[in-house]
């Protein structure tokens, strides 16, 4: 009987300008078992984690150059993490999905269930062959 190749245990690090969003979050998806991290600075991006799976950016708390600096970052130097964008204004990373990018946008209002569903469902898409 085959076995199921082993997945790499999901680490999120969330960073946000805003305590009660980054508590928040966070608490909720320790409950769920995801190992977490978080961080109110997109610099310097080797304190956010050496190898998070996945890293939940709320750009609306930071100007548009750090977040941009910190989505360009992870690219070049975390190319297996996973970005993900939590934002009342989607349309401004258009230009970071275009392309080989690897970008996941969640529009705002977003609660911890809908942010940890669309990671998994993305990170499942990305492991289908």
């Amino acid at each position: 009987m085959d076995r199921p190749a082993k997945q790499r245990p999901l680490h999120v690090t969330i960073i946000s300008d805003n305590p009660e969003t980054r508590d928040g979050l966070e608490a909720y998806l320790r409950r769920a078992g995801v190992a977490t991290r978080s961080t109110r600075s997109t610099a310097p991006l080797s304190e956010v984690s050496a190898m998070p799976s996945v890293v939940v950016l709320f750009p609306d708390d930071f100007d548009a150059a750090s977040v941009d600096s910190c989505l360009r970052s992870l690219e070049a130097k975390q190319p297996q993490t996973l970005p993900v964008v939590v934002t009342s204004t989607p349309k401004r990373f258009d230009a970071f999905t275009s392309g080989n990018r690897s970008l996941l946008v969640i529009p705002k209002p977003a609660w911890g269930w809908t942010i940890l569903d669309a990671i998994r469902g993305c990170l499942e898409r990305r492991r289908a062959p």
